[in-house]
């Protein structure tokens, strides 16, 4: 052990800084890096033919990607390494004490190594077939070094944030990366092939709703512009009001300072109370499933695939519609969500409803059990709150200060939280996909509740400094 704890020791790292930041330090941080990680997303790769980047739209928005550019892994090796480590400490492979400080410097050394391991194993998979295709056999490993550079760029930010800027980096760069394909969604004038696209005459169509649905209107297809444009744009707008209203739901906790009579405070629990990282896991999961279905389904197509390779293609991994985005055998297939507004000629068939189900059954079981291992692992569980509350000099009126009997009490509310709050946005997201929100219904419930957790725990942060909170949201 001593070994490897050299090992995850002298691996680099972002230094903490040498006293606390202020809110607006800390803000300016956040900004700064995200002004960054917006211009690296904008920087083609040097030495590529072209990319599949229409095959992974649903990757470009969850792992805040840009396919053919330096950030083409995005945060996908960093949720990868949080999925795989999750799961391996929830078989019990690895056995790592997240209650003393030795623990958590592992755990995270640990998270940071295998992040590291899946930079280099993506960068090469994705350039070997063909996600990004290199122009000849010379740059192939200029290529791959160039998506390796993005990769390690991308999780130091995500440092930088945790440690000098206020929040989560992956959580801003997704949100970032939502945030823009929903206004170009709403209001780009411009074509899928570039054209202007806002007027009403001509055969196509703007991509933004808004330009589309006055050309429907104007050429007299209402059935097209409830389907297309009216339909996705109300389901978003009816999706954001459902995640605010969730996420004002909690139950609040008494405590009492022990030493001070009549000082006390009420400490809520969120009826989301992991928050937006398991939606993220398991979505990020799938996304990772249809990359590798698609790279393995153009390893099974090439004359020299072995009869095993094409079966696990075919009947396990599944395969996609040649050109396509739309799965059509094996494991990808179940879990990929279809809208009722492309299928609403089938929508009372039984076509389409086993997909419905099966993929709302994978967001929620995906969701709640990723759900718990969060909360056991982030120091969210009930014996490390109560660890917490104790060593803040606070405890809960009416009972002893005994860590486990405060354990006791707060596992009454943060286990069933755990588990509802996982089935609750689980569901809301399958929802939310299967409605056909604008861009991802998955992607939009994480941008909204990505930034509602921001905003609230801005609000929480500048309690302490109210003339901060002022001055930043006057500006």
């Amino acid at each position: 052990m001593s070994l490897y704890r050299n090992i995850v020791a002298s691996l680099p790292e972002v230094a903490n800084p040498e006293k606390k930041q202020s809110l607006r330090t800390r803000l300016m941080w956040t900004f700064g890096i995200l002004v960054i990680f917006l211009f690296l997303a904008s920087i083609p790769l040097y030495g590529v033919l072209g990319t599949q980047a229409e095959y992974f739209k649903t990757l470009e928005l969850l792992l805040g990607a840009k396919f053919g550019k330096l950030l083409t892994l995005g945060i996908g090796p960093i949720v990868t390494a949080s999925i795989v480590l999750q799961l391996l400490k929830g078989s019990g492979i690895v056995k790592i004490d997240l209650t003393n400080e030795e623990g958590k410097f592992l755990w995270h050394g640990t998270h940071k190594l295998l992040t590291f391991a899946f930079i280099l194993v993506e960068s090469f998979v994705y350039v070997k077939f063909n996600a990004v295709t290199s122009a000849s056999p010379e740059v192939f490993w200029f290529v791959v070094a160039q998506l390796a550079l993005g990769g390690f760029l991308v999780f130091f930010m995500d440092e930088v944030v945790k440690k000098w800027g206020f929040g989560s980096g992956v959580s801003i760069f997704i949100a970032a990366g939502i945030g823009q394909a929903v206004f170009l969604q709403i209001f780009s004038p411009f074509t899928s092939t570039g054209a202007m696209g806002w007027g009403f005459s001509g055969t196509e169509v703007a991509v933004g709703k808004l330009w589309a649905g006055l050309y429907y209107l104007s050429h007299g297809d209402p059935m097209t512009f409830l389907t297309a444009v009216l339909g996705p744009i109300s389901i978003t707008v009816a999706l954001f009001f459902v995640i605010v209203f969730f996420q004002s739901i909690n139950v609040e906790i008494p405590l009492s300072f022990g030493r001070v009579r009549g000082q006390s405070m009420k400490w809520p629990l969120n009826f989301f109370y992991s928050g937006v990282i398991p939606v993220i896991l398991i979505s990020a999961m799938g996304a990772n499933i249809q990359l590798w279905a698609r790279l393995l389904q153009g390893l099974a197509d090439s004359a020299t695939s072995s009869g095993f390779t094409r079966f696990m293609s075919e009947h396990v991994l599944g395969q996609f519609a040649e050109g396509s985005a739309t799965p059509v055998s094996g494991l990808v297939n179940w879990i990929f969500p279809l809208d009722i507004w492309s299928n609403i000629g089938n929508l009372f068939t039984l076509q389409i409803w086993p997909h419905m189900l099966s993929y709302t059954i994978y967001m929620i079981v995906g969701a709640t059990v990723f759900a718990y291992f969060w909360v056991q692992t982030a120091g969210m569980d009930s014996r490390s709150q109560a660890k917490q509350i104790l060593n803040s000099g606070l405890q809960i009126p009416g009972f002893r200060k005994d860590v486990r009997i405060i354990e006791r009490v707060l596992a009454r509310y943060i286990t069933p939280l755990t588990i509802m709050g996982g089935i609750g946005i689980g569901l809301l997201a399958a929802s939310a996909d299967i409605l056909g929100a604008l861009t991802s219904g998955t992607g939009i419930l994480l941008m909204v509740m990505i930034i509602y957790q921001f905003y609230t725990s801005l609000a929480k942060e500048s309690m302490e400094d109210f003339s901060v909170l002022r001055q930043f949201m006057r500006k």
